[in-house]
């Protein structure tokens, strides 16, 4: 069938042609390119952007229509997207964080584990991250999955998380020490600035996630 999409692409291209371009007699362009033809042709819309893959992945993960190993990829696939800054900046944005660390109570390992890698990933050297897994009440369960949780990988990177909003970034430390049991708690106050300060509350909770 004739398509006149077809022909007007067809036109474009060869009148904006190199050999059209050299060529003295050859009458000027007159197609016009019209790039929306192209991407109907080509199958339609554009890919997805950052933003909304990520809403439609923590849309998969809320859903009670999606398995468990679906959910288990959407949150790997949110954590591969927030290992860029301005993707996990925009988890505030998007409306993310509340969504997020009510997964961290999930009954799956898999899911809890996924959820507390994303916050990990996401509040990792991010004063804004930060401030939010704050806001949101988040480190009071990262807390209770670092020293309750029956799973080690569920443990460890429950820690990491812990470790990434404690650095640099004086009240997530402070809420970190304020929830441990006692005996994680250290002596005396200790400042977010100092790596081995911060150390000294993460470290015995490593050890203590290394149990069976």
């Amino acid at each position: 069938m004739n398509d006149p999409r077809v022909n007007d692409l067809l036109k474009w291209s060869i009148e904006n042609s190199e050999a059209s371009r050299k060529d003295p007699n050859a009458p000027k362009p007159k197609t016009k390119f019209n790039p929306s033809i192209l991407e109907q042709m080509l199958g339609g819309a554009a890919p997805p952007s950052d933003a909304e893959t990520m809403k439609n992945r923590m849309a998969m993960v809320t859903s009670a229509d999606t398995t468990i190993e679906q959910k288990r990829r959407a949150l790997e696939d949110f954590e591969t997207l927030v290992q860029g800054i301005d993707n996990a900046n925009n988890i505030e944005a998007l409306r993310l964080w509340t969504p997020l660390v009510e997964q961290l109570e999930h009954k799956d390992a898999g899911v809890r584990m996924w959820a507390a890698w994303s916050v990990g990933t996401a509040v990792e050297n991010n004063v804004k991250a930060q401030k939010r897994l704050l806001v949101v009440g988040g480190i009071p369960t990262l807390v209770k999955l670092a020293t309750e949780d029956p799973d080690m990988t569920v443990r460890k990177k429950a820690i990491r998380a812990l470790s990434g909003v404690s650095r640099n970034f004086q009240p997530g430390l402070d809420a970190v020490v304020a929830h441990v049991p006692a005996s994680f708690k250290p002596q005396g106050s200790l400042n977010a600035g100092d790596m081995s300060a911060v150390d000294s509350v993460i470290q015995p909770l490593r050890e203590n996630a290394q149990r069976a």
